[in-house]
């Protein structure tokens, strides 16, 4: 694909309103009629920021999401700030403050890297076969805005959102949203695949943290001393 300005409009919010992660993190007490116990736990917020650069700016989501793809896709730690820089030194800074960065930018910015990379334009279903991260632009209301696909299951998206973090989009939404293109990265293949699908991602959607909390050998062993129902004048 040829890869003309498409550009990301800053100011856009993620795709999933209403599904903004909201919870605070911490220990958490439970109780119960045998006494209470503490869990750790983190927030859905806290944890959706684990493996996504937040944007910094309105009109940065490109940056973002480069940084994201470098950092937790191909082991390279990179920061906004360094991919931000870079590309507003390297192409027009007023058109990017008035618009947000391009697939191009992105493009020559990886390929500065030694990541040679291009644009596609996909259906889905090769996307998902071919099996690796890629930067898209996703259209919400005229907004268009970059975020990483960072796997796939049967149903859902793994997104990578620069401002909303890790999100889980059913494929239906996301293809209403999604116009089809893809930064790709053509080097370094079998890293991409490793971190594509990546369990720590699909955290945002954990078990229930009791299993973590609770040492079940010992919860165990205090119910066995429990006096009986006829004890204790029970």
């Amino acid at each position: 694909m040829k890869l003309d300005r498409q550009l990301c409009c800053g100011v856009a919010t993620l795709f999933l309103v209403g599904n903004v992660m909201v919870a605070h993190a911490g220990q958490v007490a439970i109780f119960n009629r045998f006494g209470s116990f503490q869990v750790e736990a983190q927030s859905l917020q806290e944890k959706g920021w684990d493996r996504v650069v937040r944007q910094q700016y309105d009109f940065s989501c490109g940056s973002a999401s480069v940084a994201t793809l470098l950092t937790f896709h191909y082991q390279r730690e990179t920061s906004e700030a360094e991919v931000f820089e870079s590309m507003i030194r390297a192409g027009d800074a007023e058109q990017i403050q008035r618009h947000g960065f391009s697939m191009l930018d992105m493009k020559r910015y990886l390929d500065a890297q030694g990541l040679n990379s291009d644009g596609f334009r996909i259906s889905l279903d090769d996307f998902i076969r071919i099996g690796v991260p890629a930067i898209t632009m996703v259209n919400t209301a005229g907004y268009k805005h970059f975020v990483v696909v960072k796997g796939v299951d049967a149903n859902n998206i793994l997104i990578g959102d620069p401002a909303a973090g890790t999100q889980v989009v059913p494929k239906d939404h996301f293809e209403s949203l999604w116009d089809g293109t893809v930064l790709g990265v053509r080097e370094e293949i079998e890293i991409a695949r490793k971190n594509f699908n990546n369990e720590q991602d699909w955290a945002v959607r954990p078990d229930s943290p009791l299993s973590v909390g609770v040492n079940r050998s010992s919860l165990g062993a205090s119910l066995l001393t429990l006096p009986a129902r006829n004890e204790m004048g029970r």
